[in-house]
C-alpha cells in the first residue's frame, strides 16, 4: 500500500457530514444592568439575532439562555428534545431552517449561546464558507449590543458519521477522504485561525449491547454484569494498543462522553455527561473506563483521541484507518451480527478561541 493510499480514509458513500459553530457570551452584570430582568434580556437579544440572521442568510439558528449543552445529529426531521443539561438537536442541512429561543424564565444563564447549524450541501467542503459567514455575522453583531468589552468564545464542531458494517448491508461503495486539520483546510480557504486556538480531533463508536452479544459472554440468571464489561475492556485495550493508539476510553454508564483536554478544562461528571479528559502531549497510555457491574447498559461507548502527531497534514487519515483497523479487531471477537446491527463511528474534529468584540 502507497504512502498516499495509507493517508486516505475509504468511508461509506452514506456517511453524515454535520458542521454547527457556537459563539458563547458571558452574562454580567454589566449586560444584565441595561434590562429590567434576564427575560427581557434575553428576548431582546434573540430578537437582534434573529433580525440579523435574517438579513445575513443564515438560516438555522437558535439562542440558548438556559446553559444546556447542545448536541447535534442528523436526522431527516426536524426534532428538538430537551433534556436537564442538554437540548438535542435533530435536522437535515439540505431542509431544515430554524429561529429559535431556548430560555427558562426567571434564569440567570453564565452564558448567551448562539448555535448556528450549517446548511445547504457539502457541508464539509464548505465549512470555511461558513466559518466565515459566522465570523462576519459576528462583527456584524458586535456594535448592536449594549456593552462594549464583551468577549465571544467561538468553537467550531464537525463530525462525519457512518456505520462501520455497511459493507455486509450491501453498501460497497465508498468514498476517499483525505482528512486534514481544520485549521490547514481553513488556511487554504482564506480563513486563518487565531494562533492560540485549541484544537481536537477524536473518534466515538457506539456499539448496541444485543442480547446475543449478552448471552454469548454473561451467565443466565446473573445480576452481576462485570464479566460482559470486563471481555469488551479486554478487547478493546488489546486491540487499541495492537494498533498504536494510545488515549482511549469506555464508557458504559448511560452517560453522554464528551472529551476534553485536561491541560486547559476541568474534568468532572455531571447528571448525564461524563467528561473525559485527556493530556495530548503525554506519552504513555492514557485509559479511562465507567461503568458498574451492577448496572446493565444497553449501549456501550468507545473514544480514541488523536494525538498531536496525528493532526499534522493527512496524519488524520492514517489515524482513521487505525481506528478502523483496531474497531475490526475488537468486533471480530464478539458474537455481532454485521448485517443486522449496526457499529456507528463519529469522527470529531472541534477548535474553539476567544474573539473580543
Amino acid at each position: 500500500m502507497s504512502l498516499s493510499h495509507k493517508q486516505k480514509v475509504y468511508i461509506p458513500k452514506e456517511v453524515r457530514s454535520n458542521q454547527y459553530i457556537t459563539a458563547e457570551i458571558k452574562v454580567t452584570d454589566e449586560l444584565l444592568s441595561h434590562y429590567p430582568d434576564y427575560n427581557t434580556c434575553y428576548q431582546t437579544l434573540s430578537h437582534t439575532i434573529f433580525n440579523l440572521a435574517t438579513e445575513e442568510d443564515i438560516r438555522n439558528i437558535h439562542v440558548i439562555t438556559n446553559d444546556k449543552l447542545p448536541i447535534v445529529r442528523f436526522h431527516t426531521e426536524a426534532y428538538c428534545f430537551p433534556t436537564a443539561e442538554q437540548i438535542v438537536f435533530f435536522y437535515n442541512p439540505q431542509y431544515h431552517e430554524a429561529q429559535t429561543l431556548h430560555s427558562q424564565p426567571g434564569y440567570r444563564a453564565r452564558k448567551i449561546k448562539i448555535l448556528f447549524l450549517a446548511t445547504g450541501d457539502e457541508i464539509r467542503s464548505n465549512s470555511a464558507n461558513f466559518h466565515i459567514k459566522v465570523l462576519s455575522f459576528l462583527e456584524k453583531l458586535a456594535p448592536q449590543l449594549p456593552e462594549a468589552a464583551l468577549k465571544i468564545k467561538i468553537r467550531d464542531h464537525q463530525h462525519l458519521s457512518y456505520d462501520l458494517f455497511a459493507k455486509a448491508k450491501g453498501n460497497k461503495e465508498t468514498y476517499g477522504f483525505k482528512l486534514r486539520p481544520i485549521d490547514l483546510r481553513y488556511k487554504a480557504r482564506n480563513c486563518p485561525l487565531p494562533d492560540d486556538h485549541c484544537s481536537i480531533c477524536y473518534v466515538t463508536v457506539k456499539l448496541t449491547l444485543s442480547r446475543k452479544l449478552k448471552q454469548e459472554i454473561l451467565p443466565s440468571h446473573t445480576d452481576d454484569y462485570s464479566p460482559l464489561y470486563k471481555k469488551l475492556e479486554e478487547t478493546f485495550l488489546q486491540a487499541a494498543s495492537a494498533k498504536q493508539l494510545k488515549q482511549i476510553a469506555m464508557v458504559a454508564n448511560e452517560l453522554t462522553p464528551l472529551v476534553r483536554n485536561s491541560k486547559y478544562d476541568q474534568v468532572e461528571r455531571t447528571d448525564e455527561v461524563q467528561m473525559l479528559g485527556f493530556n495530548p502531549h503525554q506519552e504513555t497510555q492514557q485509559f479511562v473506563s465507567h461503568w458498574d457491574g451492577n448496572h446493565l447498559v444497553e449501549m456501550v461507548n468507545f473514544i480514541i483521541v488523536a494525538e498531536p502527531k496525528d493532526c499534522k497534514d493527512a496524519g488524520l487519515g492514517r489515524f482513521l484507518n487505525q481506528v478502523e483497523d483496531a474497531l475490526k479487531l475488537l468486533t471480530s471477537g464478539l458474537a455481532l451480527d454485521k448485517s443486522r446491527e449496526s457499529l456507528i463511528v463519529r469522527f470529531y474534529q472541534h477548535i474553539s478561541y476567544q474573539t473580543a468584540k
